[in-house]
């Protein structure tokens, strides 16, 4: 990497810190390989059965797991590595006049609830992503998802907590460390659209992201 309008020169003293932030990076996502290589390809085969269906995904989370939510349904509306139809995918949480309409008459753990009953039908698929395994509104999400039918998916850290308890399928990454924990989540949901691209379009070429 070069800079060539640095003010300064980097501070080596920097450098053990970065390569330790990798390291753990990659050392949990090796352990995320170990201990949920199964438990990622029954998510897949979930996907895949729910968009073959007729079915949309919708995916909900805050802060973090919110940007983690948009950045799928991106990835499934237009495309991952393959030039194909785009695949139904929305993000819950995105429209302030509904999050806030719904917090302010309301409560806040109700905001993506509301969402899932207004815009959730049969065979549809909801995953609810929290770090912390405790967030109330997604815990609410996930149950009126079971409620009205839905298959439900928690991405979690180590605990699982209220949202793993809540879901159907439970993707719960080796860590109580929120940043890596988001890092697993990202990678695991970018498998995830390789997968059902390649099981749902075999024969679009794949492409460089």
């Amino acid at each position: 990497m070069r800079n060539r309008n640095s003010p300064a020169p980097p501070d080596p003293a920097l450098a053990p810190r970065i390569r330790a932030a990798l390291d753990a990076g990659a050392e949990l996502l090796a352990a995320t390989g170990s201990i949920c290589t199964a438990g990622i390809a029954a998510l897949a085969a979930e996907w895949t059965a729910c968009l073959a269906a007729g079915g949309k995904i919708l995916l909900l989370g805050n802060g973090g797991s919110q940007a983690d939510a948009q950045h799928l349904a991106g990835e499934l509306v237009n495309r991952f590595r393959r030039d194909r139809r785009a695949l139904p995918a929305l993000a819950l949480g995105t429209s302030s006049p509904v999050l806030t309409s719904v917090a302010n008459d309301g409560e806040f753990a109700a905001v993506f609830a509301r969402e899932v009953e207004a815009f959730g039908r049969p065979p549809d698929l909801v995953v609810g992503m929290s770090t912390s395994g405790q967030s109330p509104n997604v815990v609410r999400a996930l149950e009126t998802a079971r409620r009205l039918g839905l298959r439900t998916e928690a991405f979690t850290g180590a605990e699982g907590g209220p949202v793993g308890a809540a879901a159907d399928t439970v993707l719960a990454v080796p860590s109580r460390d929120t940043p890596l924990i988001q890092q697993a989540h990202l990678a695991v949901g970018h498998i995830l659209c390789d997968l059902v691209e390649e099981r749902l379009f075999p024969a679009s070429g794949a492409h460089a992201p």
